[in-house]
């Protein structure tokens, strides 16, 4: 497996993407899906100059992170268990899958004892699919003023996972209801939301060209996971 081959292809279509889109390549950020794959994987991309990595488990991103070289930025991208906040706000440079207000105010009461503010992304299930966490568009707009106020987490933005499917143009509508929101949800707040995570491997391009400013990609990386 050429990490640096599938690096160099990833790039190229994330500039295209942008480049159909009107938009920067510097504006999206490759976020590399370390679960289940060996931190040597890690280390290969991170000499290849990635630097942020999204991990599903709080207790894989503990002992992972301890075997990786230093200075990177972890996010925690799979559902976190409100008994896992303390470990997730010390060990996450972002939590991308806020997917509730309760679970918002334990992520700020870790924050606080730790002495850290917590960047957050809310996770919304824009398609609705029962087997996802996330909240509801009708659910993040009544939540999201009182999760504004909490004083040791900021908004950063919007997260989703779109439903797997073959055919990524199938998905855009769920990228473009994000992206909506996100628009609906910064008028509510009277702030700028700067972060769209949303696209994976297969995927990540429609996303990019509906306005995706962190792309999650792992297999395409990596290649198959251990485990």
């Amino acid at each position: 497996m050429d990490i640096a081959e599938n690096l160099s292809q990833i790039q190229e279509r994330i500039k295209q993407a942008c480049a159909r889109s009107g938009r920067s390549p510097r504006d999206v950020t490759l976020v590399g899906v370390a679960k289940n794959q060996p931190p040597e994987k890690i280390r290969a991309a991170a000499d290849l100059g990635v630097r942020h990595f999204g991990e599903n488990r709080v207790q894989e991103a503990k002992i992972k992170s301890q075997e990786c070289p230093a200075g990177l930025d972890w996010h925690m991208i799979g559902h976190l268990q409100s008994n896992k906040c303390r470990d997730a706000v010390h060990l996450f440079e972002m939590i991308e899958s806020i997917d509730s207000r309760h679970l918002a105010e334990n992520v700020n009461r870790a924050a606080e004892r730790e002495g850290k503010t917590m960047p957050i992304l809310l996770q919304v299930n824009v398609a609705g699919e029962a087997s996802k966490f996330g909240y509801t568009p009708e659910q993040i707009r009544e939540d999201l003023l009182i999760i504004n106020q909490l004083p040791a987490i900021e908004i950063h933005g919007l997260m989703t996972i779109a439903p797997y499917t073959t055919t990524p143009e199938r998905v855009r509508p769920c990228f473009k209801r994000l992206r909506e929101l996100k628009t609906d949800l910064e008028q509510q707040l009277g702030a700028p939301l700067p972060h769209l995570s949303m696209g994976m491997s297969g995927d990540f391009e429609t996303a990019i060209e509906e306005g995706a400013t962190l792309v999650r990609i792992g297999t395409l990386l990596f290649g198959s996971r251990s485990g």
